[in-house]
This record gives C-alpha cells, structure tokens and sequence, in this order.
C-alpha cells in the first residue's frame, strides 16, 4: 500500500516529507506507547524500555546471546570455531521477541514509519553500536528490491539508518566524518523470497547474487573505507554475509553489521 495520496504521485511527493515526518520533535508529541498502549506516552514509553529494552551479553561476531555461565566470553561457542567470514563483527540492540517483535513488524509491514526514531533510540543507546559507528566510515543500510520499496512505501533499514546517524552526531557528538551514510553504496540487483519464510539453507541460497555495488562506487569510494551495515532484523545472517562479501570484494577494508534485532534461534 502507497504512502501517497492516489492524487499525488512520487515524482510530484515534496522531498523530505518522510524525514520532516520522523524528526524528534515530532517523537516528543503525546501518543500512544505501541508497547503499553500508555496514553499519553512516547511511542515507545521509558516504563517499557526500563522493562523490556535491558541489554544482554552478545556475542561479538553474530550477536547471539552469550551463556550466563561463562560471564567473560565474548564470542558463543559456534564463532569460536568458524567465525562469518565476511563480517568483522555485530551487534544487536533487541531480541527479535515479545514485545518488541511486534513493535518492529508494525513499523516494517504495517506502514508506521513514524516507529523509526524510537526504534532508532533503543539502537543508539546501545553502547556496542555507538562505538562501532565511531570506527567506521561508511554507514550502509541493506536494501530493498525495486518491487518491495514500490509495495511497501519505504525502506525501513534506510530509515533506521537516517534516525541513528541523527541521534547519534546530535545526542552523542558523533563526527561528522564518520559513519557517512551511503545508501546508494550497495543495490539489490534481484527480487528475493521474504526470508521469514524459508530455512536456513534455502535462506543462504536466496540471498546469493543478490547485492551488487554500483559502478560508481566501487574505486576511490569504497577502497579501503571502513563500512558499517545496517539492517532492522537479524535472523541467520545470510543476508549481511552476503552484502558484506560483496563490499569487502568491492575494496572495503572491513564490514561490520549493526541490527535493531536479533532472532535468537535461527
């Protein structure tokens, strides 16, 4: 379903309305908690972060919880032994669980883009995700194929991506240098299957070829940069494998991932 009005097409949409749309200002007005239903609330209220947003010990590398019994590991036990050769390190904000589980899919298949900033802080609040915006470059959000933006309305990484990059120059001093967002950096070449619904093994299979660097950006753009993706939900990591495969060929230096949330049994 479009976001736009039958009367008014994309070409003729003002640019920007969706950002003016997801500012903190408008995070700031009285709604609904779309966890508590709390009124009048933020949109996600602090009562249900203090609750529900408590991060966990993950690991490194896939950002998998880590066992409580072993309080200094920092990678699980599958990492250990054949660690994602693509990607030099994760981090997760929030389990892909109830509540937030919930939360997030309104925002991505129930056209609330306006979630994006309050998803957005639960990421920026993380500390592993603050520091690795600091050591990259490049902030790259996954994207979408050219008939799910067209049926959806919006990509909800790039939006993602658009209210951390904000929340993180303006509430934590990031600089302005770093963690550049570059959308255009990376393009789905190809329509894939929804990933929720295959199996591991067909999900890698699905995403294999899927991601391409435009000519323009391969060179003195991504040669030797430090890239940073991002993508709202983590379920296997097939999909941030292979868009890190193809960035790393492309002559990144290196490729770390960033996710709102993280299945914790893939």
């Amino acid at each position: 379903m479009s976001l736009f009005p039958t009367s008014i097409s994309r070409s003729t949409a003002p640019r920007g309305w969706l950002q003016r749309l997801l500012t903190p200002r408008t995070l700031q007005m009285p709604s609904v908690c779309s966890i508590c239903h709390a009124w009048p609330a933020r949109l996600v209220c602090q009562t249900c972060v203090e609750r529900f947003g408590v991060p966990v010990r993950r690991c490194r590398a896939c950002a998998l919880p880590l066992p409580a019994s072993d309080p200094d590991a920092t990678l699980c036990a599958s990492c250990l032994t054949a660690p994602p050769a693509a990607l030099a390190g994760c981090h997760a904000a929030l389990p892909y669980a109830w509540p937030w589980n919930g939360c997030i899919d309104r925002f991505k298949f129930h056209a609330q883009p306006g979630l994006a900033t309050a998803l957005a802080e639960r990421m920026a609040a993380h500390s592993g995700i603050a520091d690795a915006l600091r050591q990259v470059d490049l902030l790259v959000p996954i994207p979408l194929s050219a008939d799910r933006l067209a049926q959806r309305g919006y990509n909800q990484s790039l939006l993602l991506a658009r209210a951390l990059r904000r929340l993180w120059r303006h509430d934590l001093g990031g600089a302005d240098d770093r963690a550049v967002l570059r959308p255009q950096a990376l393009q789905r070449v190809r329509s894939t299957l929804p990933q929720s619904t295959l199996n591991p093994t067909d999900r890698r299979r699905n995403v294999r070829g899927a991601f391409a660097v435009p000519a323009g950006h391969t060179g003195a753009d991504l040669q030797g940069r430090h890239a940073l993706l991002l993508d709202d939900v983590m379920t296997t990591g097939h999909t941030l494998q292979e868009a890190a495969r193809v960035l790393r060929r492309a002559g990144c230096a290196s490729v770390q991932a960033v996710v709102l949330a993280r299945a914790d049994r893939p």
